[in-house]
């Protein structure tokens, strides 16, 4: 069986933390961000394996992330010891961001582990994002392990 990737201690304390906030209300423009879900949503899980995935700030002044920031994320699977994940962005149905990357020690790109909210297509404004947490298999093609619906602020 393929060995689960950990969340950090600080990464972990961090994601405690948030969550705590966001259920006493603290942080009520995130609520807007969505639910995780596992195995890419309807239909359950699909696949052999499921994971979780969560976004980490890490410019934010406000506890949401705006246009031009920078955001991470904390997954976990035991699905694969090799996760990746793809984040999505589209304004009024146009896609104005993607971007993907590996999210496993080791990967030869780490600072592509990091997203910018910005892009040719994408100027400024808000936007609605997907992150997803997915497998690579054999074939070419890829399992969903789970998605992460992130609204971007202006």
């Amino acid at each position: 069986m393929a060995a689960a990737t950990r969340l950090t201690r600080p990464a972990a304390l961090t994601l405690i933390a948030v969550l705590t906030a966001l259920c006493i209300g603290l942080l009520a423009p995130a609520a807007h961000a969505g639910k995780p879900t596992a195995g890419g949503g309807k239909g359950g899980p699909k696949g052999s394996g499921s994971g979780t995935i969560s976004l980490v700030l890490l410019d934010s002044t406000d506890g949401v992330p705006h246009w031009g920031q920078h955001v991470r994320f904390d997954v976990s699977t035991t699905a694969t010891t090799e996760p990746h994940v793809s984040l999505k962005c589209s304004q009024g149905g146009t896609l104005v961001y993607s971007s993907q990357t590996g999210y496993y020690d080791g990967y030869p790109w780490p600072a592509t582990q990091t997203f910018t909210l910005s892009s040719a297509s994408w100027t400024g404004g808000a936007a609605d994002c997907t992150a997803r947490l997915y497998s690579l298999n054999n074939n070419g093609s890829s399992t969903t392990l789970a998605t992460l619906a992130v609204a971007v602020y202006a």
